[in-house]
Parts: C-alpha cells; sequence; structure tokens
C-alpha cells in the first residue's frame, strides 16, 4: 500500500485536462451564435438594471407629496415599465429562437459519432456505412476542421449532458431516449468539454477532450484507430501483455486483435495515444497509468472499475504495456 500511496502522489502531481473550455471562447458557428446571444442577453439586463436605478433614485429624490398627484398620472410610469417589459422578453424570445436554430441537427454531416455516456467516462463510436470501418474509443474524440460534426447521445444509466463550450451548446443523455447535436470547428485546437447533468458521485470529473485538426492529420489518426492494436516492443510490455489477458482486466475491457473482449470498461486499444486517462482526471503517463490500476477506488471514488491486487513487477509490466497501445 506504501508504494501505491507513492505512485498515486505522484499521478496526483501531474494530473490535469488541458483545452479550452469557455462558452465565450467562440470556435464554431453554433457556439457562435450562443455566445452573440449571451452579449445580447447581459447587455439588455444592464440597461434594464440601469433605468430602474434611474428611475429608483429620482423617486428617492422627489419632494413632492404623492398624494397630490392624480391617479392616471401616477400609473403612466407602471403602464410604461408594463410595455418595455414585454417589449424586452419578446426581443429576447425572438433571439433565443434564432440562436437555436443554429443547433438544429445537420443530416449531411461529414462525421457522425454515437455518444454513450455511462458514470463516469464517455464511449465514442465513429459510425460508418461499411461497418469495418467503424471503430470505438473513449473520452477523447477527433474531429476535422471546417466539417460538419454529427453526434448522437445516449445513456446508459442516468442522464448526463454533452457540453463543450467552445463548440456548441449542451444537449442531454437520457436513458431509452437518442437526442442528436451538430457543431463544427472552424480552427484546429484541443477544446475541453464535460458532463453538464449531476449524474452522481464522481459527476465533476466526467471531462472528455475534443481535438480539431486538418483534413490530413485527422484521417491519419483515422487509419489508426480503425487499425488493431500494436504488438509490444520489449520483453517488458510483452509481459505486461500476458499479464492483462489472464488477470480480470480481459474480462472488462476491449483490446482489438487480441483475446480481451470485455464491453464493461473503456475500450483500451489505442489508449497509450490519448491524452489524459479515467475521463480527464489524469495526464496519460506510465506513472498516472500504474496508479490508476493500483488504486482506483481512492483516485475516483465509486468508480466501477474494481481494485485488482497486482504485484509490484505485474504492475510495471502493465503500466508499460498499456503506455505503448499507441
Amino acid at each position: 500500500m506504501k508504494r501505491a500511496a507513492v505512485i498515486l502522489s505522484s499521478a496526483l502531481l501531474q494530473s490535469g485536462c488541458g483545452g479550452v473550455q469557455s462558452a465565450l471562447n467562440a470556435q464554431g458557428p453554433s457556439s457562435a451564435a450562443l455566445k452573440a446571444l449571451i452579449i445580447v442577453i447581459v447587455a439588455v439586463c444592464v440597461v434594464v438594471w440601469i433605468a430602474v436605478m434611474i428611475v429608483l433614485v429620482a423617486a428617492l429624490l422627489r419632494r413632492r407629496d404623492a398624494r397630490a398627484v392624480p391617479d392616471h398620472v401616477l400609473h403612466r410610469p407602471v403602464m410604461a415599465a408594463v410595455a418595455a417589459t414585454v417589449v424586452v422578453v419578446a426581443a429576447l424570445t425572438v433571439v433565443s429562437f434564432q440562436a437555436t436554430r443554429r443547433l438544429a441537427p445537420d443530416e449531411n454531416a461529414a462525421v457522425t459519432i454515437r455518444v454513450r455516456a455511462q458514470q463516469w467516462w464517455w464511449q465514442f463510436d465513429y459510425e460508418d456505412a461499411d461497418p469495418a470501418r467503424a471503430f470505438r474509443t473513449a473520452n477523447e474524440i477527433h474531429i476535422p476542421v471546417g466539417k460538419t460534426v454529427r453526434v448522437t447521445l445516449e445513456s446508459a444509466d442516468v442522464i448526463h449532458s454533452f457540453w463543450v463550450p467552445s463548440l456548441a451548446g449542451k444537449q442531454d443523455l437520457i436513458p431509452g431516449r437518442h437526442n442528436v447535436l451538430t457543431f463544427r470547428a472552424d480552427r484546429p485546437g484541443i477544446y475541453r468539454g464535460q458532463c453538464a447533468e449531476f449524474c452522481g458521485l464522481q459527476h465533476a470529473h466526467m471531462a472528455f477532450l475534443v481535438i480539431a485538426e486538418e483534413p490530413e492529420a485527422y484521417d491519419r489518426w483515422v487509419q489508426v484507430q480503425r487499425a488493431g492494436a500494436v504488438e509490444p516492443e520489449n520483453p517488458e510490455a510483452s509481459a505486461g501483455k500476458t499479464v492483462f489477458m489472464t488477470r480480470q482486466c480481459a474480462a472488462c475491457h476491449t483490446i482489438r486483435g487480441t483475446q480481451a473482449t470485455g464491453t464493461t470498461g473503456p475500450d483500451l486499444t489505442h489508449v497509450g495515444g490519448r491524452r489524459t486517462i479515467a475521463a480527464g482526471l489524469l495526464d496519460n503517463t506510465r506513472g498516472s497509468i500504474a496508479a490508476w490500476i493500483a488504486d482506483p477506488q481512492t483516485l475516483k471514488p465509486g468508480n466501477n472499475m474494481p481494485l485488482v491486487p497486482l504485484p509490484a513487477e505485474e504492475l510495471r509490466q502493465v503500466s508499460a504495456y498499456m503506455e505503448g497501445l499507441k
């Protein structure tokens, strides 16, 4: 346990999930429409607040006895305020409707991804007309810059919410229902996404990354993802593969091209090429992988990965194997 604690402390020092996460850093048409809506609403609220403050100060400074003022004169400001409220609310409703139209599904999307949310990680299936060209990954998606991406959303357990503030608005993932969201990235970058609906103990640790890259780079990434797992290049990693296949790991995880075909946990075929592990909890380093395997419940209490006791040597071997799956 002392060794696990040392590894855990080292991993936590390295932890973090990079990427931009701000609705004001709009990098696509959907997020730009929502940003404009935010600015309009804030501006209108500021003007209304200033107007109310002016009227309040004027009323406080007024010396005249209100009882001497005719009723119809007193009613004029009230009627004006009611009329102004109706106009403002109606205008904001129209503006909001126009903004949300930009989030409507696009059937002509270049990329279609089926997103399945689980407590507390994300499964991403890249769909294709040819099933042999489809593939699965987890907690990190790549998209081509300038191309519309269509995501179909579903949940395996409770209500979650898919939100990439820099690229699109929120959309819920509801058990038994399929929702759809489309978005586009206009420039390359790493954008952080997050579950935006409280979904349990580790809701705050349910993040993912969207990597927007030029179409050529995206195509290269897709070719790598469609291939099976690479074979270990050194004896330590080869021994780690043996440990993985003979322990409980292979019953919960899939590594394409091997005998591991479990579906309970994330697909690990190319886990070594991802930037983070545990849904954005830790940077993807060998130390972090070892810490996660050694004691996942300390790092992320309540998650569904059981503790698999491994001797120190086997822990090193498995972490070497995981690191090499790129």
